[in-house]
């Protein structure tokens, strides 16, 4: 957005100064900019939704978790995570700042579910995660 309004008041100024083709130009850009970085951002969770939502399988252990694809498997260990924070979606999982993992909450039964709550909030007060 700030970038649109950039290229709106430059545009004037231009158009105002004498500048017309230039002027003309950011004020089409300051138009077709938004345009194009939705259809940009669009494009790319697209991408990203079909590379996530395949058929997957998790194995969670006491050790840590893996995620398994027909085209990819990542393994975490549970020392790795620094903090993990629950939604009612998802726990996710951090390493300093950056979340580096989840596990949906709806891949799990109800007593699965209460299990890995427990087990993570074990972990969180004796400060291992």
């Amino acid at each position: 957005m700030a970038f649109s309004s950039v290229l709106t008041a430059s545009g004037l100024v231009l158009v105002l100064i004498g500048s017309l083709g230039m002027g003309v130009g950011m004020l089409v850009g300051a138009v077709v900019f938004p345009l194009a970085l939705h259809w940009s951002l669009g494009q790319a969770a697209r991408r990203q939704l079909a590379y996530l939502c395949v058929p997957t399988t998790l194995r969670v252990t006491g050790d840590g978790y893996e995620c398994q694809t027909d085209q990819s498997t990542t393994t975490m260990r549970w020392s790795l995570i620094g903090r993990v924070v629950t939604t009612p979606e998802f726990w996710l999982f951090f390493v300093n700042k950056q979340c580096v993992g989840f596990l949906p909450r709806r891949a799990f039964d109800g007593e699965q579910q209460s299990q890995l709550d427990d087990f993570f909030a074990t972990r969180q007060n004796a400060g291992v995660t």
